[in-house]
């Protein structure tokens, strides 16, 4: 593949969608083959302080969280620290969520990596719904908010369907992040740092801030510009279902549940590197067979609903792309992919050997809006 044309088709895309205002800023890195194609920040990362973005910039990466904390919750279970089909309460013996028949169903940890569990988010469900009346956490408020009480709130919201019925997006993550807790002796941050984010060298990523200075300021999208997000704020996400809430202290305050599903921030060369390991069958962190199984479909002929073509599966960590050609995507079956609610989004494709990561500061358009199709069209060009 010529790299050298990628720049500027990128350059393109994201120039496009500063005109139209539809994103202040944005970081975007592409590897082929492991060598940078291309590395570029682009407009404000404080549009209010005419502060520049640069490729050093950090975000909030929301759900970027979960395939690191997935990689660290695989090889605990190489190791024999977690076992894949053992139930959840092994470690967490309290968290028996119920069925609305009453019953409480045997969770897997399995069932946790997958979103097969019968858990879900807030704002998955209507508004009013049990998981908004026990003040659930999606992992982006409430700062404050111990691990113990988010556990407690799960359980209380009870279950949408048996585990292994369906797929649906969750609180799932979390719940594994307590359980790794458990099984590991340590706090979520110190498992993540010593399994995947120290030997990568992942020195911007952690479950807190590490330089504030450097952390972008996020914006919803709006018009005639984006909306510079207060500090709570409630982020309109699907028609008919609860908004996303945000409390922007949260990524500030080391005493917050660490939020396997949401709570880490870090840069784009951070998540460059991670998923590049991925791609290349784990490195020092996993093994070739532990790597591959997280780029594969882990759950059958179930599909993910945010893909109404039914031409994604769900692998650990992340989606996986079965048949893109139904689905419209320019990209090859079986890439691995998913975003993040703050603005971004990520690619494995693994015929053309790239990794494809874009962070902005302006939710939804950098996760799901036109940008996030162009870059991935603009790349595999």
């Amino acid at each position: 593949m010529a790299t050298q044309a990628i720049s500027p088709r990128i350059d393109a895309a994201v120039t496009a969608a500063l005109a139209e205002k539809r994103v202040v800023g944005a970081v975007s890195v592409i590897l082929s083959d492991g060598e940078v194609a291309h590395r570029k920040a682009y407009g404000l990362a404080d549009r209010e302080a005419a502060s520049p973005m640069t490729p050093e910039t950090l975000f909030r990466y929301s759900s970027l969280t979960k395939p690191i904390v997935t990689a660290a919750a695989m090889r605990m279970i190489e190791t024999g620290d977690l076992t894949l089909d053992a139930p959840v309460t092994d470690w967490l013996p309290e968290f028996t969520p119920k069925l609305p028949d009453g019953s409480s169903p045997e969770i897997s940890i399995r069932h946790l990596l997958t979103h097969t569990s019968g858990l879900a988010y807030d704002f998955m469900q209507p508004p009013g719904g049990p998981y908004q009346r026990n003040r659930v956490s999606a992992g982006a408020d409430q700062p404050g908010l111990s691990m113990d009480e988010e556990m407690r709130r799960l359980v209380a919201a009870g279950l949408t369907f048996p585990p292994g019925a369906a797929w649906y997006y969750s609180n799932a993550i979390d719940v594994l992040g307590a359980a790794m807790e458990k099984a590991g002796k340590a706090s979520l941050q110190d498992i993540v740092a010593k399994l995947v984010t120290g030997p990568l060298g992942m020195a911007d990523t952690a479950f807190h801030v590490v330089d504030r200075n450097r952390l972008a300021v996020p914006y919803s999208n709006s018009t005639p510009e984006p909306l510079r997000i207060p500090e709570t704020f409630q982020q309109p996400f699907l028609p008919e279902l609860a908004p996303i809430s945000f409390d922007l202290r949260r990524a500030f305050d080391d005493t917050s549940f660490p939020s396997g599903g949401a709570g880490m921030t870090g840069s784009a060369d951070d998540m460059a590197r991670f998923l590049e390991t991925i791609r290349t069958g784990g490195g020092d962190i996993l093994s070739p067979a532990t790597a591959a199984a997280m780029m594969a479909n882990q759950i059958g002929d179930k599909r993910v609903i945010f893909d109404p073509t039914g031409s994604t599966g769900f692998g650990f960590g992340g989606a996986v792309m079965l048949n893109p050609a139904a689905s419209g995507s320019p990209v090859s079956p079986g890439t691995w992919y998913w975003g993040g609610v703050w603005g971004h989004h990520w690619y494995v494709e693994p015929v053309r050997k790239l990794v494809i990561v874009t962070l902005t500061n302006t939710t939804l358009e950098g996760m799901s809006g036109q940008l996030p199709r162009d870059i991935v069209a603009a790349a595999v060009a």
